[in-house]
């Protein structure tokens, strides 16, 4: 290979990251934003094609307001600060309120610890590309939509991971229903709660949510839909589960 073609491949090579030093971004506070921004973005939208809380906007902003500060915070010290990282390390904390109001306490379970925990690590993130660790930064990108998307699948895959499910089921009596329906729960050991009740005519409608793994809902699924009061039923999965 000749010393020409050596060059180009340093350049264009994306796995050492020095194409950045080379194009003038790693001592640019604009390179650092951009790719705080692009790496916010793409936790972002795993987490809005989830149909989650916290989305492209949210995440993009958080990461982008990390690196910001950590951008800042030196220069707001000055050549003659004792602390030159003391706005940056302020931004675990409020980082921390923001992920609480993500978190939801409904129905005695809680929600949302997964988007609370993208926020927190999308906050570290930023303050890596503010820092100038590029690699460090795309990397703990890589792991956290891994993580999201392909450990998620492992955990109801290997039916580890419970979730709650909104069921509805429709009939014509009431009474019937609800028989059918404690019926089919005992057969799983689950608890009938926050019932809600409502017709539409003739058409009754008993709604109820259930915590439990993803082969329990397919059981307790077929167990409803093979009661004789149930003529129909129908389940939501809640998206702040997650």
């Amino acid at each position: 290979m000749t010393a020409a073609a050596s060059q180009l491949a340093s350049v264009v090579s994306p796995a050492a990251l020095d194409w950045l030093n080379q194009m003038g971004f790693a001592n640019s506070a604009v390179g650092r934003l951009l790719l705080a921004c692009l790496l916010g973005g793409l936790i972002g939208l795993e987490r809005e094609l989830g149909k989650k809380p916290a989305g492209v906007r949210t995440n993009l902003l958080i990461c982008l307001g990390a690196a910001f500060f950590t951008i800042l915070s030196p220069v707001i010290a000055g050549d003659s600060g004792s602390n030159k990282g003391q706005i940056a390390s302020n931004i675990v904390q409020g980082i921390g309120f923001l992920g609480a109001g993500l978190i939801l306490h409904n129905r005695s379970r809680l929600s949302g610890l997964a988007s609370a925990a993208s926020v927190w690590v999308v906050a570290s993130i930023g303050m890596a590309c503010g820092a100038g660790y590029y690699a460090a930064a795309s990397v703990a990108t890589g792991i956290v939509i891994v993580a999201m998307v392909v450990v998620g699948f492992l955990e109801q895959r290997a039916n580890l991971k419970p979730y709650t499910v909104t069921y509805e089921a429709r009939g014509a009596d009431q009474l019937l229903m609800f028989q059918g329906i404690l019926a089919a729960l005992d057969k799983q050991n689950q608890r009938l709660a926050d019932v809600e009740t409502a017709s539409v005519g003739d058409l009754q409608r008993v709604i109820f949510p259930l915590t439990a793994t993803n082969r329990q809902h397919a059981r307790l699924a077929s167990q409803l839909n093979a009661q004789p009061g149930i003529s129909r039923i129908l389940s939501f999965r809640e998206p702040e589960d997650d």
